[in-house]
């Protein structure tokens, strides 16, 4: 079995990867979704052969609130359609950890179940918060799951300056789905999942 990595410097190295994207600039992306909730854009990674995809919308709620249901912990599994299985296998600080989890098959099971191995770092940023993630080589694949890989992602949510009961809430988001997939497949999944994932989470957190 793998080590698990020193989590300090892959925490820094992570978090200067998503500030890096947060500063490519509006010329280099490609709107593939647009949405009430949210807009999804584009443009190929550097990380892998697939795209790096943002996505952004406003939230109506506290900065905080928001990123207690997306990092690892007690309300994602409540609310995301996609996210089917997750267990915290390590936890470094209260703000670092390693999560396995699967998530369900997706466009008629033509995309399979899968699961993800992922180091998970939640720090300030701005006067907001800053949650990230990328995939480990880690632990055994469970039977029947095709392992995918989480190229750096993450969600950058800061209040809305005029209005602090509001936040902007901006993904980056790269996976590698890995297994036998046509790649158009994949890029319909990926715009449409990160539109639903604005749409559940707003659900989720009037509830």
């Amino acid at each position: 079995m793998d080590l698990l990595p020193n989590s300090a410097p892959l925490a820094t190295k992570l978090r200067n990867t998503l500030i890096q994207y947060h500063s490519i600039g509006d010329n280099e992306w490609r709107v593939v979704k647009k949405t009430k909730d949210a807009t999804v854009w584009r443009k190929p990674s550097e990380e892998f052969s697939g795209y790096l995809y943002k996505a952004q919308g406003v939230v109506e709620d506290v900065t905080k609130r928001i990123v207690d249901h997306i990092r690892p912990g007690p309300y994602r599994l409540d609310w995301d359609s996609l996210m089917t299985t997750m267990d915290i296998i390590e936890t470094f600080e209260e703000n670092c950890c390693v999560m396995r989890y699967t998530t369900a098959g997706q466009l008629w099971n033509i995309i399979a179940p899968r699961e993800f191995v992922d180091f998970s770092y939640t720090t300030s940023y701005e006067d907001g918060l800053l949650t990230c993630g990328i995939s480990l080589d880690y632990g055994e694949v469970r039977p029947n799951c095709v392992r995918g890989f989480n190229h750096p992602c993450g969600w950058f949510c800061v209040p809305l300056k005029d209005y602090p009961s509001h936040s902007l809430l901006t993904g980056y988001i790269q996976t590698e789905l890995r297994g036998m997939l046509p790649q158009s497949a994949v890029d319909t999944a990926m715009s449409s999942t990160l539109a639903s994932f604005y749409s559940d989470l707003k659900k989720a957190l009037k509830t």
